[in-house]
């Protein structure tokens, strides 16, 4: 079947994408792979999306979904495994079936390294959040842990030092990897404690993050936490566009401001693609533009 887009992901900045896309009357097809809403469904609260005090992940992710819906956008649930485009037609392979359109916006999101230690899976949303930005307002004057040592570690503790009554800090290393100003920073907090050439060998809780194990200097240790912020890094979901589009070394997209590859018609949107912030904002503000951007592109075939 033919579509005038496609849009690969339907997190919020996919989502955004498809309202836009069907509000200019393009035919339009978002295929998703597990959860229409993306990561933020798994978030238990969201207190930063203008227009809503407080929603859950999961009710803000169906809201999406419905509106896109009801504008007349289709969807399926799918992987994409190829993408190729021939004579200003782009081809979307999902499993031993293929889609076809003249416009791609690309927007499957990175995903959070995890840990993969001992009730991780379970206590997402629970205590365990890969977003200090999005989460650490939930646990304000609590005691937290970061585990980390790159840039987004040392902000996440910088950060979460303002709102917390304690920030222990947990490295694999002895040195860390993030700006010496910024570990110079952290280092005159007087709430925040080091806790180097550590690893995490386990999260305690039943329904919530009661504390973590550490493995430091071939001995366990125990400590008492109300929360859990992983900040090892992202895994963008671009593996099958390694030999199609320009991607940075970290495996991100590479757009201009107008969300354009270097291939006319394809589009990459949220957190896939290679910029500074990575927010739910900031996402839909990326849908947007791209929706946008590839509209008038259309208009122009």
């Amino acid at each position: 079947m033919t579509y005038d887009i496609i849009i690969v992901g339907g997190g919020p900045a996919g989502l955004s994408a498809a309202i836009y896309a069907a509000r200019a009357l393009k035919k339009t097809l978002v295929i998703e792979k597990s959860v229409f809403g993306g990561q933020i469904t798994q978030a238990s609260k969201v207190e930063n999306y203008p227009g809503f005090e407080e929603i859950s992940g999961m009710e803000l992710g169906e809201k999406m979904a419905d509106q896109a819906k009801k504008l007349g956008v289709e969807s399926i649930y799918g992987e994409v495994t190829k993408i190729r485009k021939e004579q200003e037609i782009f081809t979307v392979t999902v499993g031993k079936k293929e889609y076809f359109s003249k416009v791609v916006i690309y927007a499957t999101g990175a995903s959070p390294r995890k840990l993969h230690v001992e009730n991780e899976e379970k206590l997402v949303g629970s205590g365990i959040s890969y977003c200090a930005t999005c989460d650490g307002a939930f646990f304000k004057g609590k005691t937290v842990c970061v585990v980390g040592g790159g840039n987004t570690a040392v902000d996440d503790a910088l950060y979460l030092a303002n709102l917390c009554q304690k920030v222990y800090v947990v490295h694999r290393r002895d040195s860390f990897r993030g700006e010496p100003v910024k570990v110079t920073l952290l280092k005159e907090k007087e709430n925040v404690e080091f806790i180097l050439n550590a690893t995490v060998k386990s999260v305690e809780g039943e329904n919530f993050v009661k504390s973590i194990t550490l493995v430091e200097n071939m001995q366990e240790r125990k400590i008492d936490v109300d929360g859990v912020f992983v900040a090892i890094g992202h895994e963008p979901n671009t593996k099958i566009l390694e030999d199609f589009v320009p991607i940075t070394p970290n495996g991100y997209i590479i757009t201009n401001l107008d969300l354009e590859t270097s291939i006319a018609g394809f589009y990459a949107a949220g957190d896939v693609r290679e910029k500074q912030v990575r927010q739910l904002t900031t996402a839909t503000n990326d849908g947007t533009i791209a929706a946008i951007m590839a509209c008038e592109y259309l208009n122009t075939l």
